[in-house]
């Protein structure tokens, strides 16, 4: 038998009260809930009509009627993979119709429920980019695509709101962080979770910018994070990936280096939440250029200045004349790196040099003895920290705008706060047995302390590092 659906009919007039109207009026009187007459003396009412229908201005308001149908039989319907439009909002005429959701309509668009669940809406221009958990999208507005008979596509006026949606070559998606999204100009960044990628998205397609050096990092690092941000910073043209294993920021501090008993005056160790990485992608070399100490809840970029959020603060990056003070504290700026050429050739290592600003030093030298043990150099300090009143250096020496040091074994027999007090005990074989680090790679950290030729540290001196150079010989073994 046919369904009967029940009309019901209505309008609605609004009752508006004029704030500024003068006093004595004798006031309005309308049916209460009581069943008695309420009079609001000394106010002044305005009748409007709720329809955007009515006419300006006219004398008299119609009964009229508006239509609804009702649905007993409602209940919540969930569907991740689908979109719904509404009604516009027109600024200039002040209709908005953004609450309107007409039935009669096809005003729904599904993308393949077997990529998992909308995750991401990203309106650009006449085109709507639709990230899905494993997929992205593209999907035409107000438009659609006619092919030609060679295969190509053109674009042309569409009555339907959401045209055709074309995904993208690849099988990425956003998985389930859509805070990892960022972009400026024409590209956007994501990650993709479950594959443990990040993924920037052009006009040449989807490229997975995890590869660019950074592929176990992300494979490994990605699947057991909780948190992940991503912000581009416009000051700097690059894109900030801040991502975190639990959802605290003070958990398992631990100290990544330490200066105590090795004749340093430095008075803040390096500390980081080993369960916290936050790094930057350049497009200009196509690399992740560099990680950072400080930990965002969430950051941007508005004119030209990049913002992050930090324990309910807002923190202004790039002001100031301090360097590398993130939150109020400094951290110095480290480069690890590892020397592998002829990986071989067992090495005997001989001596280090840089180019860069003055005052590096190095903390750690490593090279693989067997598979438990490493053959250590000993800390060199930088030129500034280390020179003498005599004018000697007992560690960097500048020469020529560059800085060089030899390298010598980490033996506490001979060594004193950096400086060689003793070789006369070394059984004949003298200096040979303090110098050099042998093996068949070396595994090395530069940290750079900023200080005035005076010896006084300055956090406003900014660190460069343009090279580093490694001497070695073939060992006689």
């Amino acid at each position: 038998m046919p369904a009967t659906l029940k009309i019901k009919y209505f309008n609605t007039f609004i009752i508006r009260e004029d704030l500024n109207a003068p006093s004595g009026n004798t006031g309005l009187s309308f049916p209460g809930n009581t069943g008695s007459d309420v009079t609001m003396a000394d106010k002044t009412f305005h009748i409007e009509e709720s329809r955007i229908k009515g006419g300006f201005n006219e004398p008299i308001v119609g009964l009229g009627a508006r239509a609804y149908a009702v649905d007993k039989n409602y209940k919540p319907n969930r569907r991740e993979n689908t979109m719904i439009y509404s009604g516009i909002f027109n600024s200039r005429t002040g209709v908005n119709d953004t609450n309107v959701f007409s039935i009669g309509e096809s005003i729904t668009k599904s993308v393949d429920s077997a990529y998992g669940s909308i995750q991401k809406l990203f309106a650009e221009e006449t085109n709507l980019t639709i990230f899905q958990e494993n997929k992205v999208s593209r999907a035409l507005i107000d438009k659609d695509a006619i092919f030609t008979a060679e295969g190509g596509s053109l674009s042309t006026a569409a009555k339907v709101v959401i045209g055709q949606i074309a995904p993208y070559t690849g099988e990425y998606g956003i998985s389930k962080n859509p805070e990892s999204f960022a972009y400026y100009g024409n590209r956007k960044y994501f990650t993709d979770k479950n594959k443990g990628v990040v993924l920037r998205l052009s006009t040449d397609g989807l490229t997975e910018i995890s590869s660019y050096g950074m592929r176990s990092f992300f494979r490994d690092n990605l699947k057991t994070a909780k948190r992940v941000y991503g912000m581009f910073d416009i000051h700097a043209k690059s894109y900030i990936l801040s991502f975190s294993k639990n959802e605290n920021y003070t958990n398992s501090i631990e100290t990544t280096y330490s200066t105590s008993g090795e004749g340093f005056d430095f008075e803040t160790p390096v500390t980081v939440d080993v369960n916290y990485k936050t790094l930057s992608f350049d497009d200009r070399v196509n690399g992740w250029t560099s990680f950072f100490t400080y930990q965002p809840q969430f950051g941007g970029s508005v004119r030209n200045n990049f913002f992050t959020t930090n324990l309910g603060r807002v923190w202004h990056h790039h002001t100031g004349s301090n360097k590398n003070t993130f939150y109020g504290v400094f951290n110095p700026s480290i480069l690890q790196a590892v020397s592998n050429q002829n990986p071989s050739m067992v090495k005997r290592y001989q001596n280090i040099n840089y180019e860069g600003t003055s005052n590096w030093r190095l903390i750690k030298f490593e090279s693989p003895i067997d598979d438990n043990n490493n053959a250590k150099a000993h800390i060199i300090l930088g030129n500034l920290e280390s020179k003498t009143g005599s004018g000697t250096y007992n560690g960097f020496t500048p020469i020529e705008k560059k800085y060089y040091a030899h390298i010598r074994q980490d033996n506490s027999a001979v060594y004193s706060s950096g400086k060689i007090i003793s070789t006369s005990n070394k059984a004949g074989l003298g200096l040979l047995d303090i110098s050099d680090v042998k093996g068949f790679f070396a595994d090395f950290t530069l940290e750079h302390r900023p200080m005035q030729n005076n010896g006084d540290d300055d956090t406003t001196k900014h660190a460069e590092l343009f090279s580093v150079g490694l001497n070695y010989e073939q060992s006689l073994y």
